[in-house]
């Protein structure tokens, strides 16, 4: 499948009209992520898009490295150390890691999506996936007037096929004004859940829909967000 990309840099230039006003004590606001600020938010929307760019440079060579070498702890130990950065600072860092991730795109050839990465053990095209529903997701997070009923159509349907291992078996997903189904498990649902695609995007993501999925009782329980499997780190 070819990856989104410009849809990609669409959601980078919205991210960046978004943040162009912010002050600095706007910056350091909670956002709607429990215990992160909006300076969380950015740090990590930033540091996102430099390790996709290091993984694709990487791959456009041939080579395989881990997106964090440190796992997860690295990550996190990344993010705590520069959401503090003042507004102008969060936006330099983040319009300088946009411009190589999407510049390291801009070298890639159809033969070159199917190259792997470590990020998910999956390939280059992924990752591009993998970046349109960290910007979505991570605008609507930092509560500056984006929602989910402002997330792109198809952005919501791919947030679904990549959520929807979060529903127990038996459970079937309608997105009413789409037309499109989704169903966990083989068999015939013994859960149906409707609504619009982004409201049933946003409630598999975690976050708030504009009008909540229903069913016919209650809605299933949510398990974890997929898991990363582990990083491969042989060469090509």
């Amino acid at each position: 499948m070819q990856p989104p990309v410009a849809a990609v840099i669409e959601a980078h230039r919205t991210l960046e009209r978004f943040v162009a006003g912010l002050s600095d004590q706007q910056v350091a606001e909670a956002s709607a992520l429990p215990g992160w600020s909006r300076g969380h938010v950015l740090a990590h929307l930033a540091d996102n898009a430099q390790m996709f760019a290091r993984l694709a440079e990487h791959a456009l060579r041939g080579e395989l490295v881990a997106g964090y070498g440190g796992g997860v702890d690295e990550r996190n130990a990344i993010i705590e150390a520069t959401a503090g950065r003042s507004a102008a600072e969060h936006r330099a860092e983040l319009a300088a890691h946009t411009a190589r991730l999407e510049a390291a795109w801009a070298r890639a050839t159809d033969v070159d999506w199917s190259r792997p990465v470590t990020f998910r053990n999956a390939d280059l095209a992924a990752t591009v996936f993998a970046r349109w529903r960290e910007a979505w997701i991570h605008l609507a997070d930092l509560e500056l007037g984006v929602r989910p009923d402002d997330w792109p159509e198809e952005l919501a349907a791919h947030v679904i096929d990549f959520l929807l291992g979060r529903l127990p078996a038996g459970t079937r997903v309608d997105a009413e004004d789409m037309g499109r189904q989704w169903s966990v498990g083989d068999g015939p649902p013994r859960t149906v859940v409707t609504g619009g695609v982004r409201d049933l995007a946003a409630w598999l993501a975690g976050r708030t829909p504009v009008l909540a999925p229903v069913a016919a009782e209650e809605l299933p329980p949510l398990g974890p967000w997929p898991p990363h499997p582990p990083q491969r780190l042989d060469r090509l």
